[in-house]
């Protein structure tokens, strides 16, 4: 894993924000009046989704795809201006946040102006046409970092930016040469120390068919070299299988607890339950109750916790990429105070301890976490059923670490009425 990685980033919680779809005006300067309400849910960082200019060949869409990217080094005109980057991000530090942006290195628009001035930077299909390697992504053209001279020009954009925000969230990070990353890391460390690094990992999917093509790709443990936190869609097939039918809940379970022994000790995951690429959580669940399970759990797991813009009110829509859309829009409930509920029940885990997982049957996950001065268990009903859980903390009545009720083990069993339990000794 990166040195300079700190284990403490498994108790953050990170906000995903898409400025253009975050407020009706979708500027920075609209952002700011909402960046009270996220500190109240908790939030350590504030991801911004691509804040470049998009390219206007082959968009998709009326507005295009933010990671279709024209301009490495300039804004959206759409957002605002530099100057109003830099007085956003002020004002996140000034509530104790840090701010990350979104960094396309994998490709650009095809009339980029790296296209236009360094077309020697890119990767060439057989008749020598600038080309990609997703034929999905028809709106991009992929770059070739076996030409070295791209690296620097890379690294520096990199460094410019590192002296306004506090880290980068890096999209494909597996498809783009992960000694490029170790360079980069090494470089922007002298500019912003401390710098947090977010890598965009893939799915096993993808690894096997970039592979089968003679393409490029890092796998997440090759990723931690570079990076502090991976994506957790080294399991996600598993996951999204779950909700399908595709797959049972242990095998997820079994998957997630690998993860704790496949990488090394002080791996950091990003725990997150939707993104703007994934469909909105809530359209998966049937209920309240499950959804409550869920939340609870996903704050309870090692790792970075990460909230979509929107997730708070569990909307189901989609929220489109390439139009102008409402993050907002398809409120379905408001889940904030709960929310506040788990950020403080996150911030009495033992994150650095032994960290366990079983599944009981196909409904209930008990989590554990365990030191030599404190141990705490998590019993989550994932179907929001009722049942007597055994765990294993001595008899006696424990205050619940979410909402403050108490709770009896008796004869080593707790009684879950379907709600999610958090208790500790």
């Amino acid at each position: 894993m990166a040195k300079q990685t700190k284990v403490e980033l498994r108790g953050q919680l990170m906000y995903s924000v898409f400025v253009r779809n975050h407020t009706q005006e979708g500027t920075f300067r609209a952002l700011e009046g909402d960046l009270d309400r996220l500190a109240s849910l908790g939030v350590d960082i504030i991801w911004l989704m691509p804040i470049h200019p998009i390219g206007e060949v082959a968009r998709k869409g009326v507005l295009g795809s933010p990671y279709a990217i024209r301009d490495y080094r300039a804004i959206n005109p759409e957002y605002g201006t530099k100057e109003e980057l830099v007085h956003l991000v002020d004002e996140i530090h000034k509530r104790g946040m840090k701010c990350i942006i979104d960094v396309v290195y994998n490709h650009t628009s095809p009339d980029s102006v790296l296209a236009e001035t360094h077309p020697e930077f890119f990767f060439r299909d057989e008749k020598g046409e600038p080309s990609r390697h997703v034929a999905d992504w028809w709106d991009i053209v992929d770059l070739d970092y076996s030409n070295t001279e791209l690296w620097q020009y890379q690294i520096d954009t990199l460094k410019m930016w590192a002296e306004i925000v506090d880290g980068f969230r890096c999209d494909v990070a597996s498809m783009v040469p992960v000694d490029f990353w170790l360079q980069a890391r090494e470089q922007v460390e002298r500019v912003r120390p401390g710098c947090i690094w977010l890598a965009e990992s893939v799915f096993q999917d993808h690894v096997r068919e970039m592979r089968r093509v003679g393409a490029y790709t890092a796998t997440d443990s090759e990723l931690y070299e570079a990076f502090d936190i991976t994506y957790p869609y080294d399991v996600w097939d598993v996951f999204d299988g779950y909700f399908t039918g595709k797959n049972t809940l242990g095998e997820y379970i079994c998957l997630l607890h690998y993860q704790d022994t496949a990488y090394q000790s002080h791996h950091v995951k990003l725990r997150c339950l939707e993104n703007h690429d994934q469909p909105r959580f809530a359209s998966k669940v049937d209920t309240e109750e499950e959804l409550r399970n869920w939340f609870a759990f996903n704050y309870f797991e090692r790792g970075t916790t990460m909230l979509y813009g929107g997730t708070e009110f569990a909307p189901k829509h989609q929220v489109s990429l390439f139009d102008k859309d409402d993050c907002f829009g398809d409120k379905q409930g408001d889940w904030q105070g709960y929310l506040r509920q788990l950020r403080a029940m996150k911030r009495t885990l033992p994150l650095t301890g032994d960290y366990r997982l079983q599944c009981r049957g196909e409904s209930f996950v008990l989590g554990k976490y365990d030191t030599v001065d404190s141990h705490v268990r998590g019993v989550f009903s994932m179907k929001g059923e009722q049942a007597q859980i055994h765990v294993d903390l001595p008899d006696g009545i424990y205050e619940d670490r979410i909402d403050g009720r108490e709770i009896r083990v008796l004869n080593g069993f707790v009684d879950c009425d379907g709600t999610p339990i958090v208790i500790g000794a």
